[in-house]
């Protein structure tokens, strides 16, 4: 067993005796899967030096490396969690010069704390924007690393957990303004003469393809005729009906829900769309109202006449397919 030599310099605690928290809470995010030892090293470093913290992992399964898709799920998780810590770590540039940060967001209520990466920046922007910021440079506080490549373990936990004992922000590392923290980039539909070009934002375990398209933008493009809408990707196109249960479509039939988080979904009753469809996180689907009632799945073929768009709708004022993510709040 691990006799503590690692403890950080200025914890000023016994490792092993329970201390008042101020945060109870660390939920934690990353892309170190479950096949190593990396997420229980980490679960270990927080109780360890904030004994009786409770950790919650969303998820460790975002794949290696993919910084869009662990900003995604941690946007979308970031309003369901228990107040207190997040810690989140997806780090390609780790050992580099990109910065070691704490956010703090609701006057203190939270405190995000990653990697400088855009990682962060959706769910900061989700909750309302920086209140405070941190690079976290002293590494008085940092555990004795053998190497540079496991953040997580030596810079990140054990700043989380001394977050949770209630130590400022400022004893951690040097104030920065958060304007200055890297945005996230997030892919935006934009509406053009042969429909509205969306983007697959996810892909879930039961095949559902979200969409990075409101309920709001298929309902300025009118129903179409019983509800059906065009679908083109791949070079192809078929049709998906809007429904408002999975149980209300056919076998074989795609259909547009709105999901859990109240985006457009592609899905299939109790089958997978993207493996019908062949869609996958970061292609582009073209959706155009349909005046042909035919629905039916991927190789649906048959005519496809799009709404007339016209030149009046601004589409709230988005004028790129994407746009960075304002930390304040702003964007």
């Amino acid at each position: 067993m691990a006799t503590h030599q690692n403890v950080p310099a200025g914890a000023g605690v016994d490792p092993g005796a329970a201390q008042p928290l101020v945060h109870r809470h660390v939920s934690f995010l990353s892309d170190y899967g479950l096949d190593d030892e990396f997420v229980g090293v980490v679960h270990s470093v927080l109780k360890a030096l904030a004994p009786g913290v409770d950790v919650i992992d969303i998820t460790h399964g975002i794949a290696p490396h993919d910084l869009r898709g662990g900003a995604l799920a941690l946007a979308r998780s970031v309003q369901y969690m228990c107040p207190g810590v997040v810690l989140a770590v997806v780090d390609p540039g780790v050992g580099t010069d990109r910065r070691p940060v704490a956010v703090e967001v609701g006057d203190g209520s939270s405190v995000l704390i990653g990697p400088d990466n855009g990682l962060l920046a959706p769910a900061v922007s989700m909750v309302g924007g920086a209140t405070r910021a941190v690079v976290l440079d002293n590494t008085e506080h940092h555990l004795e690393a053998p190497g540079p490549t496991f953040d997580g373990r030596d810079v990140f936990a054990p700043v989380a957990a001394l977050v949770c004992r209630g130590m400022d922000l400022a004893d951690l590392g040097t104030e920065i303004d958060p304007v200055s923290l890297l945005p996230g980039t997030l892919a935006l539909s934009r509406l053009e003469a042969d429909g509205l070009h969306a983007e697959v934002l996810w892909v879930d375990r039961f095949g559902n393809v979200q969409l990075n398209v409101d309920p709001e933008e298929l309902d300025a493009m009118g129903p179409g005729v019983g509800g059906v809408f065009g679908l083109s990707f791949h070079g192809r196109s078929t049709f998906a009906r809007r429904v408002g249960a999975f149980g209300s479509l056919s076998t074989g039939e795609l259909g547009l829900i709105i999901d859990s988080y109240g985006l457009i979904a592609v899905v299939a009753d109790q089958a997978s769309a993207a493996e019908e469809t062949g869609l996958s996180a970061g292609e582009e689907v073209v959706l155009a109202a349909s005046r042909t009632a035919t629905v039916g799945g991927p190789d649906t073929t048959g005519s496809e006449v799009p709404v007339e768009l016209g030149g009046t709708r601004s589409h709230r004022g988005r004028g790129s397919s994407t746009d960075p993510v304002d930390l304040e709040g702003r964007g």
